[in-house]
């Protein structure tokens, strides 16, 4: 099986040809499969006056992994209609946005699924390829979740009908969520409809639907028409409007399982969000049956993490934004070694805050209380907050405090 190393100097070895001898063939296949063997989601291909910056992102932060190869301008209009062939998009066409998916045959890691988004820029275009690997299968087991809140989803998968919300900013692993959850409602006595933009994965077994705004199909048209297809399962890639939020919460109260996202700071949240969009307050009571508010923060590599001692000053200022900080609590840091690329991190994990609504959330929902109420409402009833279980993992080493804030404070 390739190696990081020898991937690597297979690409170097492949730029430092001159420009007319590179096959970029070869050289698009290399880069997807180094940006998976280094678990990286996306590959930026940039291009500026005189050169082409190659960047991966890993773990959620970007890496200029080539930075000391220029890529000839040359070689970057070449991988560019590579990219278009290989997803079927117009070679001819400069000046437009364009959208695809292709996909990559490995030797050793299997079909890699290859998400293309290519828009123009000032120096030329720039394309971002987004790595979905078939062989990443996840079970709601797997996820992470804490015990009392994996008991909470098992409950609220194995409802007939309500909501299932999973919200957080873009990149937060919610698709992988409710992926994730998919799968195991998957079964040959249901059916299960998704409308979404786009389509992350295929999932056998389901109908996918890509919404399209040429043709009109947008979230809220695409689920009214789903509606009269009699699925038992429904998901939709995120309630932006009032219109999708209205058809939605209908579709749950009328006996179909709903599975959406939302873009909110956190769990609570939710439920304010839903009455701005003019859903009724007992509608959101009645039909919401569970919330997850998730980030995704980066673990600390095993292989060169330190120990670290907070000053006085350091505790203080910690304590004013995390008031469960405790002086007993041991921290480790960020260090740097070549297995982590000397970033000091690898790999991610997902924390988590899950509100099961019960008769007091669903009260407060009906006299429309604040998001705050609702929250410390939760708390009362046993909801770990995010920012609770991600200082419990920095204590427990599996991540640093500076990681902790970065992503609070995204």
């Amino acid at each position: 099986m390739a190696d990081k190393s020898f991937l690597k100097a297979e690409i170097e070895k492949v730029l430092a040809q001159p420009a007319e001898k590179i096959s970029v063939v070869q050289l698009v296949d290399l880069f997807v499969e180094y940006a998976y063997l280094l678990r990286a989601s996306d590959v930026h291909i940039q291009p500026e006056e005189k050169i082409v910056r190659i960047r991966f992102r890993i773990d959620g932060v970007l890496h200029d992994v080539f930075e000391k190869i220029g890529i000839n301008k040359t070689v970057h209009t070449e991988m560019i209609s590579r990219i278009k062939v290989l997803t079927g998009l117009r070679t001819d066409e400069h000046l437009t946005p364009q959208d695809g998916r292709f996909k990559v045959g490995t030797k050793d890691f299997g079909d890699l699924n290859v998400r293309v988004s290519i828009i123009p820029t000032y120096h030329g275009e720039n394309a971002i390829l987004r790595i979905l690997a078939e062989t990443q299968q996840f079970t709601v087991e797997t996820l992470g979740f804490a015990p009392a809140d994996l008991k909470k989803l098992q409950n609220a998968i194995g409802k007939p009908y309500g909501m299932i919300l999973a919200n957080g900013p873009t990149g937060s692993g919610k698709t992988t969520t409710l992926y994730t959850i998919l799968r195991q409602l998957n079964e040959p006595g249901v059916s299960i409809i998704t409308i979404e933009d786009p389509i992350e994965y295929a999932l056998d077994g389901t109908t996918q639907i890509q919404t399209n705004m040429d043709t009109g199909l947008t979230f809220a048209s695409g689920l009214r028409s789903i509606l009269r297809q009699d699925p038992n399962i429904i998901m939709v890639g995120e309630i932006r409007d009032e219109e999708t939020a209205a058809i939605a919460v209908n579709a749950a109260l009328t006996g179909h399982l709903m599975l959406s996202t939302l873009h909110t700071n956190d769990a609570a949240t939710t439920f304010p969000r839903l009455l701005d969009m003019g859903v009724p307050p007992f509608l959101v009571a009645s039909t919401v049956n569970l919330v997850i508010g998730q980030r995704l923060i980066r673990k600390l590599c095993e292989h060169c993490k330190i120990e670290r001692k907070l000053t006085a000053d350091e505790f203080k200022g910690l304590k004013e934004i995390i008031p469960e900080v405790d002086e007993k609590m041991h921290f480790h840091a960020a260090k740097g070694c070549d297995i982590c690329h000397q970033s000091g991190y690898e790999s991610r994990v997902a924390v988590r805050e899950i509100i099961e609504v019960k008769d007091d959330i669903r009260e407060l929902i009906t006299n429309r209380a604040s998001a705050q109420a609702i929250k410390e409402a939760a708390i009362r009833g046993g909801m770990t907050t995010m920012i609770r279980q991600a200082l419990i993992k920095a204590s427990e080493g599996q991540t640093s405090i500076e990681e902790i804030l970065r992503v609070v404070n995204e």
